[in-house]
C-alpha cells in the first residue's frame, strides 16, 4: 500500500490510483480471519444456471412442485452453486492474485440453502509457505465458512492455492 492512499489502492500515476484485488503473500498470515462483504443473496437464476451448466437435473433443484412435496417444502439450491458462490465471495481479498488452485478439501454442506437466502463468508488463513517448485510463488491454505441470514452455518471447506510472493511485481507485469 502506498503511503497516504486508502487501503486497497495503488498509485499508478500522477492523480491516478488503481483498485487492488487480492491481498499480498505477506498480508495472508496464518491466523488472519477475513470477513467477506457484501453478503450474497441466492437467486432463482443463480440456482437454475448452476444446475443447467452442471447438468444436474435433480428435480429438488428445479421443480417447485416436486420440491414442495419434500421435507424442505421448497427448492433446495444445488450444492455446487452454493460452493461456487461462497468461493467467489472470497476472491476479491483472499485469492484475487491466485495463479492456480491446488486443492479444495473437506467440503461440508451443513445446512440447506434455499432461494432467497443471503450468504456471508469468512476465511481463516491456516498456513503460508514458499513454493518448493516455483521460486516466485507462495502456497496458501485457508478455511472458509459460510452462514446464512439466520447465522446458521451452511458450508465449510479448506482450499490451497498459489499466489505471487511479490504482489506489486505481479500487478505491474500485467497492468493490474
Amino acid at each position: 500500500m502506498s503511503p497516504g492512499l486508502p487501503h486497497g489502492y495503488r498509485q499508478i500515476g500522477e492523480d491516478r490510483i488503481r483498485e487492488s484485488v487480492g491481498l499480498s503473500y505477506p498480508d495472508l498470515a496464518p491466523g488472519l480471519v477475513i470477513e467477506h462483504r457484501p453478503g450474497r443473496t441466492v437467486t432463482e437464476l443463480d440456482n437454475l444456471l448452476g444446475a443447467t451448466l452442471s447438468g444436474n437435473v435433480a428435480p429438488i433443484h428445479t421443480d417447485a412442485h416436486y420440491s414442495s412435496q419434500t421435507q424442505w417444502r421448497r427448492i433446495l439450491v444445488c450444492s455446487g452453486v452454493t460452493l461456487n458462490l461462497v468461493a467467489g465471495m472470497t476472491v476479491r481479498s483472499v485469492s484475487g492474485l491466485t495463479t492456480a488452485n491446488l486443492a479444495v478439501d473437506q467440503v461440508r454442506f451443513t445446512a440447506p440453502v434455499h432461494i432467497g437466502d443471503t450468504l456471508y463468508a469468512e476465511t481463516k488463513i491456516l498456513t503460508r509457505r514458499a513454493s518448493e517448485n516455483r521460486p516466485d510463488t507462495g502456497v496458501i491454505t485457508c478455511h472458509t465458512t459460510a452462514r446464512n441470514q439466520d447465522n446458521t452455518n451452511v458450508l465449510a471447506f479448506t482450499r490451497t492455492f498459489l499466489v505471487p510472493l511479490n504482489a506489486d511485481a505481479a500487478r505491474d507485469a500485467v497492468h493490474y
